[in-house]
């Protein structure tokens, strides 16, 4: 049984300040206005121009921008960003991944949520004191052996899944619009969203705010 932070690994090659995505942004905006004779070659018009379409809510032209990340996370978050229909979506699959194989280091990987403690946990499950560090790691050595049991009986992974909990480690890669990403921001990083969902979401954010200018600035973290 192996355990694994979650992250996040952006796939899209972004340029330096980000003045080409805003240029992208700008060349097809204009096209609306027809006033393509205000570019500028130093990106000044491009940010200008984006950070009024996003004041006013014109936010259309930023679908014309994408960006790819991979995220390896639970299966739990997994499925919540899913939820985003307005995007591409390449996960890894337990219908064709056998996790008994040497590929996979012949064991299963989980994530550990960042609220369960598990350090002394060995101490505490050798005199059967329940914490949810102890209950945690069992229930994970349990799943990995039913797996690991059914497939030796013959079962495909396909039909062994189905004895796998949610903080198994999953890699999913999710492409979409700036115009979705906001959304997905928009939604995934205040308190309310889910613990696990924000560790991800509020340093990508973050970095995509350095990243890029004016396009997520208006996103607050709270």
């Amino acid at each position: 049984m192996k355990i694994v932070e979650p992250k996040y690994e952006i796939l899209t090659d972004i340029s330096e300040g980000g003045i080409k995505e805003l240029q992208q942004i700008e060349r097809v905006a204009r096209v609306c206005y027809k006033s393509e004779d205000k570019i500028t070659p130093d990106g000044e018009s491009a940010k200008k121009l984006v950070g009024f379409l996003v004041k006013q809510g014109h936010e259309a032209m930023l679908e014309h921008s994408q960006l790819s990340v991979l995220f390896t996370c639970d299966r739990g978050v997994a499925n919540e960003l899913i939820r985003h229909r307005i995007a591409s979506f390449a996960q890894e699959s337990t219908r064709y991944c056998n996790y008994s194989k040497e590929k996979f280091g012949g064991e299963l990987t989980f994530i550990r949520p960042y609220y369960i403690d598990v350090t002394d946990t060995d101490e505490k499950r050798e005199s059967t004191e329940y914490t949810p560090g102890s209950t945690w790691l069992d229930s994970c050595e349990s799943a990995e052996i039913l797996y690991k049991n059914m497939i030796a009986l013959g079962m495909r992974p396909e039909q062994a899944r189905c004895v796998l909990p949610l903080c198994l480690k999953t890699e999913i890669v999710v492409t979409a619009n700036y115009r979705e990403w906001r959304n997905i921001f928009k939604l995934r990083t205040p308190v309310a969203a889910h613990p696990q969902m924000r560790e991800l979401m509020c340093p990508l954010l973050m970095e995509l705010q350095k990243k890029i200018p004016v396009v997520f600035d208006d996103i607050w973290l709270r």
